[in-house]
């Protein structure tokens, strides 16, 4: 399976900030946004990772990961030239996801909890072995802004609508999708929506038709923001630093995951960590490099 994390559109929900700076690259607590999506696609073991981003934005997101070689990854770019939906970034993908399965993944999503990653690799595998689609609902308050899913009583899916005026649900479809290699195909045939994009939601919709859509449910035990606005962005840093300053461990931290995945050596954790040792995250990945020396 590949990989495919969306940081291209145009931000204007952080408006005035990100008119010169790109929001993914906007830290949440002490990393950059898009270092929390790349973190899962890493803790998955997916090592092939395609960025799709905006003109104005390639050099410096070349900047901060270059070619992922020092993370014991490939790293990729496409470019998005203007915002079209989020279906559109499957079409940017085609010629790198070929025929392979697909996590597709945004990147102002943050996610946490408890076997999260186990949750992650169970529908990694389902789609490896069945095809389809596999995609997680999560409980909101404020349905109208989401893609959301509708349940009949025995919790198989019957719908799933694009931010309904009258919602069917409270369940949000989130950030992280994982497809078979018929994806792209799907989002080539689907027509733009009354927004004029090619919305995510379109393509679930016709694996729904197929009967080839599951839904997963996340429950209270996890953390779910979408940090494209102001309010989620704040409450999104205020939780990663909650959480690392009562664990004293850091989440979505890439160097630390692609040292434990076997991805890069000791010594090379420790000259990746050497650049930041001012700062409390170079200072982390010391400890850790001193922490496994044999």
């Amino acid at each position: 399976m590949k990989a495919v994390i969306l940081a291209g559109g145009s931000g204007t929900r952080l408006y005035p900030v990100t008119m010169a700076v790109n929001k993914h690259l906007l830290p949440i607590y002490n990393k950059p946004m898009i270092y929390y999506p790349l973190s899962l696609v890493m803790l998955l073991g997916i090592k092939d990772i395609l960025f799709i981003v905006n003109p104005d934005d390639l050099v410096a997101f070349e900047n901060l990961f270059g070619n992922g070689k020092h993370l014991g990854i490939n790293i990729t770019y496409r470019v998005q030239q203007k915002p079209n939906g989020l279906a559109e970034g499957l079409i940017l993908a085609e010629d790198f996801i070929k025929d392979d399965n697909v996590c597709y993944m945004l990147g102002d999503n943050v996610f946490y909890g408890h076997d999260l990653v186990k949750i992650m690799a169970e529908a990694k595998k389902e789609v490896e072995k069945n095809g389809g689609a596999y995609v997680f609902g999560y409980y909101v308050k404020d349905p109208e802004r989401f893609g959301i899913v509708e349940f009949d009583d025995d919790g198989n899916v019957i719908s799933i609508e694009e931010k309904p005026s009258k919602p069917k649900s409270n369940y949000a479809v989130v950030g992280m999708y994982f497809y078979d290699s018929k994806a792209v195909k799907i989002a080539k045939e689907i027509e733009p929506s009354d927004r004029g994009e090619l919305e995510i939601t379109s393509v679930n919709e016709v694996y729904l038709k197929q009967g080839k859509l599951r839904v997963k449910l996340l429950g209270r035990g996890f953390a779910w923001f979408d940090a494209g606005t102001h309010d989620s962005f704040l409450e999104a840093g205020e939780f990663v630093a909650t959480i690392e300053k009562k664990t004293g461990l850091m989440i979505g931290c890439v160097e630390e995951i692609a040292y434990r995945n076997g991805w890069i050596s000791h010594e090379q954790l420790i000259e990746l960590a050497k650049p930041l040792a001012k700062t409390d995250y170079g200072k982390y990945l010391l400890e850790l490099a001193n922490s496994q020396e044999v």
